[in-house]
């Protein structure tokens, strides 16, 4: 069974950083892209920022020069710096991933979409 499992999220005020970290489990065989999303109360989730196992990155326009996404392809983790935090980052951030898996009961391969069980971020003004 393939997981994603956060941690990292804090209470942190306004101007400090905090560091998430999203580590993939399971009989994993490849993870294309993983990322991180965000909700906020009354709030649409939204897509923070992404990476595929290239290295090609993408980020929402509010966290640009500010957040920086990593992967470890080798450990199959993905982390989140987060710089120059403001009130309005508070939210719930999920980790996600396109994984592909091993089935041992099928013997087969398949792909799917993952989420995490989110970390709350809470910036103080």
């Amino acid at each position: 069974q393939v997981q994603l499992v956060e941690s990292g999220g804090d209470l942190v005020q306004a101007g400090g950083s905090l560091r998430l970290s999203c580590a993939a489990s399971g009989n994993i065989a490849s993870i294309n892209a993983m990322g991180w999303y965000r909700q906020a109360p009354g709030k649409q989730r939204e897509l923070v920022a992404a990476a595929t196992s290239g290295g090609r990155t993408n980020y929402a326009d509010s966290v640009k020069g500010r957040f920086t996404i990593s992967r470890d392809n080798a450990k199959n983790t993905v982390d989140l710096q987060m710089n120059s935090l403001k009130p309005e980052d508070t939210a719930v951030y999920y980790c996600n991933a396109d994984i592909t898996y091993y089935s041992t009961r099928t013997t087969r391969y398949y792909t799917d979409n993952y989420w995490g069980q989110g970390t709350q971020v809470t910036v103080s003004s």
